[in-house]
């Protein structure tokens, strides 16, 4: 949630890409991040970065339609640096239509337990998948772009939304040819 360059890769591929595509992606956003020996977590940009992505997380939980609660990330990446300031996180939340209420509720709900334990499972899909760079960009369970450092790696296929477009078009094409 504090990392510049999954803000961009939010901003210049995932977005543009399910704008046009989403109903025929899964998509699931996870972070990258540690469970501590004290029941803690531990995040690459600080304890801040970890709130931030507890709001996301509880969002994409409350309202599953990528749609909203990407537009929300969205919101919320481009002044990075006031997550997790109620006031900033109220204003993305009411742009979108998301219900600061309801996300606060997700936040604290079992004294936090159910947000952290959403947080650890996100570190863990990350983990099992062998995602060690924010943002990796995964299409049909192989890494199909990450944003790192500011530049795109591992971007065979191309790093544009309209390379991801095509590709999205040409998995979900296979399959459903293959479930005729």
């Amino acid at each position: 949630s504090k990392c510049p360059d999954a803000r961009d890769c939010l901003r210049d591929l995932i977005l543009p890409t399910m704008q046009e595509v989403s109903p025929k992606v899964d998509f699931t956003m996870s972070f990258i991040g540690k469970s501590t020996d004290d029941d803690g977590v531990e995040c690459m940009h600080g304890e801040t970065e970890c709130l931030g992505n507890i709001v996301e997380l509880c969002a994409a939980h409350l309202y599953p339609d990528p749609k909203i609660y990407l537009g929300f990330a969205m919101c919320l990446s481009k002044d990075y640096e006031k997550i997790p300031q109620e006031d900033f996180v109220d204003e993305c939340a009411l742009e979108h239509s998301i219900d600061f209420g309801k996300l606060n509720s997700c936040m604290s709900k079992d004294d936090g337990a159910f947000a952290l334990g959403m947080l650890r499972s996100s570190f863990n899909r990350s983990d099992d998948v062998g995602a060690t760079k924010s943002c990796t960009v995964r299409l049909n369970n192989k890494v199909r772009c990450i944003r790192d450092g500011g530049e795109w790696k591992d971007c065979d296929a191309g790093s544009s939304p309209e390379d991801l477009i095509r590709d999205v078009n040409e998995a979900y094409d296979g399959s459903a040819s293959a479930q005729r």
